[in-house]
């Protein structure tokens, strides 16, 4: 049985890397049946067109569907873009952007602390996380610069984090923050400056102010 998270990215068309070790694996679906859910495999070469609506639409639901917010949460971001961007001079696709790249279940992943978004949400919500010292298990949490976000002591123990200075040894967190692998800490030293290859923000503003 396929799980949900493998039809998601079934429907997307890509790998979205919600499953974390399996996605690296031959047994992601990806692999084995690389066509949208609801399709015979013998549907699976043909390709209907789309419209610009239907690529707008599918953008959207791939970034939302990567960073594991609401309908609601990711309008929120949206809506929010102009003001933020206003303020700090940016364009509003990179102000959605920072948005969800500084949300801290998103910042526990890109430290390594976990090989998904949605385990690393797991682990704010269970209390494993903080950020300043103080333990913090609001998923949706924005950091701000400065702050430095490590793992609660009574925590290391977790199997979560076995062996994680070993693991992380080679591993690489994006460019505005910096991590400390003998503390096993990270601190947002800025806030992104650009957008990662393969999201195309442009196309989510052109949904909903259509």
């Amino acid at each position: 049985m396929i799980d949900k998270k493998c039809k998601v990215c079934r429907r997307a068309g890509e790998k979205l890397f919600l499953k974390g070790e399996r996605c690296f694996t031959p047994k992601c679906a990806m692999n084995t049946r690389a066509y949208p859910p609801g399709k015979l495999d013998s549907e699976k070469k043909h390709k209907s067109s789309t419209s610009e609506y239907g690529f707008q639409m599918k953008e959207k639901q791939k970034i939302k569907n990567i960073y594991g917010v609401s309908e609601k949460q990711f309008l929120s971001y949206v809506k929010g873009s102009e003001k933020v961007a206003a303020l700090s001079k940016i364009h509003p696709t990179l102000a959605i952007y920072i948005g969800l790249e500084t949300r801290l279940d998103n910042v526990v992943f890109r430290m390594g602390l976990s090989k998904s978004r949605p385990l690393a949400r797991q682990i704010v919500s269970h209390g494993h996380i903080l950020v300043n010292g103080k333990k913090l298990n609001i998923a949706s949490h924005k950091v701000r610069i400065g702050d430095v976000i490590s793992i609660r002591e009574g925590s290391k123990v977790s199997k979560l984090f076995t062996d994680l200075q070993t693991k992380l040894k080679d591993s690489v967190v994006p460019a505005w923050m910096s991590f400390d692998l003998d503390k096993l800490e990270a601190k947002v030293n800025s806030l992104p400056k650009e957008i990662e290859a393969g999201f195309d923000f442009a196309k989510v503003l052109e949904f909903y102010n259509r």
